[in-house]
């Protein structure tokens, strides 16, 4: 398959699962409000550390007591990230009432994290294929130690990239590792039949 066509192919797949992760966060928008939008940033990092630690420990165990799907814990993590997206563009924490007002800000967020998904992938050349899940899931998660010591240092760095690089990185990697468990689990069925 020519690097084009494995773009689109990219680009579809990728689609697919943050339209999945949109419309989960539509319907807890529906059932909970936008209660979030009283969280700081750094109570949002924590959350998602949560997350992606429970996503490490479970590929160190390779068992799980509690029987949530692990692709819910990566559509978590690519919602809240999207929520500190959100969150660091405004001033004051609270709560946001106009359900619309925040479906929109969701959106804005995920355009702005998809064009630099295929801005990477064009200069990457989809090299992220050939990373092992678990790799995917220790970057995320070195991802979020970064950003927490640049909370720790009042959101100032030096020669590093901004607290908002490091969430859409994440969104990006987690997206990637649901598409390759999906691949995985169609060529493991395919091997079934």
């Amino acid at each position: 398959m020519d690097q084009n066509n494995e773009s689109n192919k990219t680009l579809k797949q990728y689609d697919a699962i943050f339209d999945k992760a949109q419309s989960l966060f539509s319907k807890k928008n529906e059932d909970y409000g936008a209660s979030w939008t009283i969280l700081r940033p750094a109570s949002l990092t924590d959350q998602i550390y949560i997350k992606a630690a429970r996503i490490r420990s479970i590929e160190e165990k390779a068992t799980q007591l509690v029987d949530d799907d692990i692709t819910d814990d990566y559509i978590g993590l690519i919602n809240y990230c999207v929520m500190a997206l959100i969150q660091l563009d405004r001033s004051d924490y609270e709560e946001i009432s106009d359900s619309s007002e925040v479906i929109e800000l969701y959106r804005n967020q995920k355009e702005i994290v998809r064009d630099l998904m295929i801005k990477k992938n064009h200069d990457y050349g989809e090299a992220w294929r050939s990373m092992r899940i678990s790799s995917m899931t220790d970057m995320i998660l070195m991802k979020l130690l970064r950003i927490k010591s640049i909370e720790g240092n009042d959101g100032r760095v030096q020669v590093s990239e901004q607290i908002d690089a490091g969430f859409s990185d994440i969104i990006n990697y987690a997206i990637f590792a649901m598409i390759l468990i999906a691949e995985q689990n169609q060529a493991l069925q395919a091997q079934l039949k």
